[in-house]
């Protein structure tokens, strides 16, 4: 499986309200930012990172896969996942200039698509190239009703609809307002709505610093919060540490740190519950296994960011045992050969060989950008 091409490619797709925030974020469209790459015996594989859909940061990310993986990976064996991988991710100029952000988002697209095209050529689906599933049932939690800037009618109504007629037993609601009591009477309101059976997570995306968190946590404490994700700044274990002892709600993290390391010491700290890595913020699937088997000899559950929208994360999820659920936002399902697939809110296996990343030609064609 000698690769012959590497070829970038930018998707910017539309979503599924007009336009979503959260505490921090307001986006109209979600960046599908990646790679396919073909082998001289034909095949194609296909991965990708998230993003917010801004092609002048979209454009640095094919770049970095165009200008400087593409050449180190030509004429390589597609078969040698680890070596690879680290030809990459140590590579001496691209360490000096990167461990994160841009260099590390175009390896996890690089890394997912060599994932497909291993699990193609073996002709299975990625969770059972990796080794089989685990369980015949993954449960979904629906964070695509729980916007900050819905209003209350509109939070309650997909609430609602997502417990009574999709079948949802979980949802995520954001928070972050200025007024944290705008969202204990927002939490208060959909517990009612959907009752005590539902379990309700809620994230902050890293708004808050940690007397609010705190001062929050002790007015949310009979609304039976799941778990609180990204409390307080990304990068701060200190904080999340004291603000774990001091809450009997759990916090969940992990969608914004790029290495094992980063996880390993918001573990160590006992800063984290639940554990969130994102393949398209790691350095794709081989980092996130890392992570994983981390969390697991930790005896913590791991819970995937759905930043690549769940499609590789479903493999995931199904594959590896300290996998308990996943998230559930339908952006970008419709744009692939094999979408997600949620029905009465747990998710069907993927049974088509790969990682579910090959993109729809037509959507390629209609919502593809020039990578400059």
């Amino acid at each position: 499986m000698k690769i012959a091409s590497v070829e970038p490619f930018i998707l910017h797709l539309p979503l599924t309200s007009e336009s979503i925030s959260d505490s921090t974020h307001s986006i109209t469209h979600w960046g599908v930012v990646g790679t396919k790459i073909v082998t001289t015996d034909g095949l194609v594989g296909y991965g990708f990172t998230g993003t917010h859909a801004h092609l002048p940061s979209d454009r640095l990310i094919t770049a970095c896969i165009r200008d400087c993986y593409a050449p180190l990976l030509i004429g390589e064996d597609a078969n040698d996942h680890t070596r690879l991988w680290t030809k990459l991710a140590r590579h001496p100029a691209l360490q000096w200039v990167g461990r994160a952000g841009i260099t590390q988002l175009a390896l996890a697209a690089v890394d997912v698509a060599l994932w497909d095209l291993r699990a193609k050529k073996a002709g299975q689906p990625l969770w059972a190239y990796l080794g089989g599933a685990r369980t015949n049932s993954l449960e979904a939690y629906n964070t695509d009703i729980g916007w900050l800037s819905f209003r209350l009618e509109t939070l309650l109504g997909g609430a609602a609809k997502a417990v009574e007629v999709d079948g949802f037993t979980r949802l995520k609601i954001k928070v972050g307002h200025d007024d944290p009591n705008t969202d204990i009477a927002r939490l208060a309101a959909v517990r009612k709505r959907v009752g005590p059976s539902v379990r309700i997570a809620i994230d902050g995306n890293g708004k808050w610093d940690l007397p609010t968190c705190q001062r929050f946590c002790m007015q949310a404490r009979d609304l039976d919060i799941y778990w609180f994700e990204e409390p307080l700044w990304y990068d701060d274990v200190a904080g999340h540490a004291a603000l774990a002892r001091s809450t009997a709600i759990p916090i969940a993290l992990g969608e914004q740190l790029y290495t094992v390391d980063a996880f390993s010491a918001f573990i160590s700290a006992g800063a984290v519950a639940y554990v969130q890595p994102d393949v398209t913020r790691l350095g794709g699937v081989t980092e996130y296994i890392q992570v994983a088997d981390l969390a697991h000899a930790h005896r913590l559950p791991v819970v995937p960011h759905a930043g690549e929208m769940s499609q590789v994360h479903v493999h995931l999820s199904y594959w590896h045992p300290a996998s308990t659920i996943l998230e559930y936002i339908p952006w970008i399902k419709d744009h692939f050969e094999e979408p997600i697939d949620v029905r009465d809110g747990v998710y069907r296996r993927p049974e088509q060989p790969g990682a579910s990343t090959t993109v729809l030609q037509e959507s390629l064609a209609r919502y593809g950008k020039s990578i400059g």
